[in-house]
């Protein structure tokens, strides 16, 4: 019963997702009541939906960042420290 209820979570999920969101729960990363036990098929399917908002949202920043030609321009100074730990400022 476990097991259809894990398909039944995963039916409509792209396969990229559900392997990331196992891979998730077996390094102990996903959140679960108990790590002693297996995830429920709700809980699979929370952190399914997870793993494509994730996927969704790197790949909107992605194209976003690809439409771009040129890199942003930032102004204001920054603390760089040289190998004898003395901090110099740059500008940029």
């Amino acid at each position: 019963m476990q097991l259809r209820g894990y398909l039944a979570a995963v039916q409509d999920a792209e396969l990229a997702d559900v392997q990331a969101a196992i891979q998730r729960f077996i390094r102990g990363e996903a959140k679960v009541d108990n790590a002693q036990f297996c995830p429920s098929s709700a809980q699979l399917s929370i952190e399914v939906r997870e793993r494509r908002l994730m996927r969704e949202l790197l790949a909107k920043r992605s194209a976003l960042l690809g439409a771009s030609s040129s890199p942003p321009q930032y102004g204001g100074e920054v603390a760089r420290r040289s190998r004898d730990g003395a901090e110099e400022r740059r500008r940029l």
